[in-house]
């Protein structure tokens, strides 16, 4: 097997082995939910003996490993526990869960993966925040979801936004900044997150816009941790749209309660 070096992830996410090869951890989040943000070394498509793999690693079955139907929206699913029945995947780009028998998860090839938990109490997050997400306030919405369903305080919650497209690659239409406008952004924000590239046209900082959210939801932002990779910059690592189109592979952000 050729050996790729790996990137410099940043702001305490580190490297792991697992059983298929490389994944990506936030340490400050590991000590309060198991998790993994997986990379290009799985495809997660329809092969079940991936989706096995992902599950054994945190210690359940596949069965068990809970996914939503996304649609770059805000809407977010809830897991009480004691919910018994079978799951349906719900039109949904996040989903909380207080149920330590199972793992949310986000499946993203650009996208923002956004991984929450609350040190203080059995409550997570999985979150899919695209660039549609985000203008419409994906991150704080699900903040909101884990305070009315389990009675999270966010200062308490600790947040891993894993790697997605960095403002380097990713270039946007002057549209996009206009839709930004219309949904309530003031020139503050707009000018922190779109800068102009070498192009001339705007470039879309998705982890930043992620994070001052999250902050403006009430996370404190010593709380809050990106890895600082860029999906695009780093296609042989990480499955990117923007760098293979409807053919690129999925990446995962799986989390459950310790």
């Amino acid at each position: 097997m050729m050996f790729i070096a790996h990137p410099k992830p940043t702001d305490g996410f580190e490297w792991t082995q697992t059983p298929w090869g490389r994944g990506l951890v936030c340490l400050p989040l590991e000590p309060y939910a198991a998790h993994l943000f997986t990379v290009g070394d799985l495809e997660l498509r329809s092969d079940d003996s991936e989706w096995a793999g992902v599950a054994r690693l945190l210690h359940l079955t596949r069965d068990r490993i809970r996914l939503i139907s996304q649609v770059h929206g805000i809407g977010i699913a809830a897991i009480h526990k004691g919910t018994t029945g079978a799951w349906t995947p719900p039109t949904a780009d996040g989903i909380v869960s207080d149920d330590d028998r199972v793992a949310v998860a986000v499946r993203v090839a650009d996208c923002a993966p956004i991984l929450l938990a609350d040190p203080t109490r059995p409550a997570v997050a999985a979150v899919h925040a695209g660039w549609r997400g985000t203008m419409q306030g994906i991150a704080g919405v699900a903040v909101a979801s884990l305070t009315r369903e389990f009675g999270c305080l966010p200062e308490d919650l600790i947040a891993a936004i894993g790697p997605c497209l960095g403002p380097c690659c990713g270039e946007m239409g002057p549209e996009v900044v206009e839709m930004f406008r219309a949904a309530g952004h003031d020139e503050e924000r707009i000018e922190r997150w779109f800068e102009t590239g070498a192009s001339r046209r705007p470039h879309f900082d998705l982890g930043r816009a992620n994070r001052e959210q999250l902050e403006g939801a009430g996370l404190r932002p010593d709380h809050i941790f990106t890895s600082g990779l860029c999906t695009r910059s780093h296609p042989d690592v990480f499955h990117s749209y923007r760098a293979k189109g409807s053919g690129a592979g999925r990446m995962l952000g799986v989390i459950r309660v310790r």
